[in-house]
């Protein structure tokens, strides 16, 4: 007798973390752009001051 293995726990598992993976991503691409546009803003307004 053979125990045949299940694979869909497997692709389960890897599409949870790639999406985990896609989301931690999307987060830092969006906290470094929001960072960026703030500097900006701020270079920007020094820029006026003057």
């Amino acid at each position: 007798m053979r125990e045949a293995l299940d694979h869909w726990d497997f692709v389960i598992a890897a599409y949870a973390i790639g999406l985990g993976a896609l989301a931690l991503l999307i987060s830092w691409s969006w906290q470094t752009m929001r960072r960026a546009e703030r500097r900006r803003d701020e270079v920007k307004r020094q820029g006026t001051d003057r």
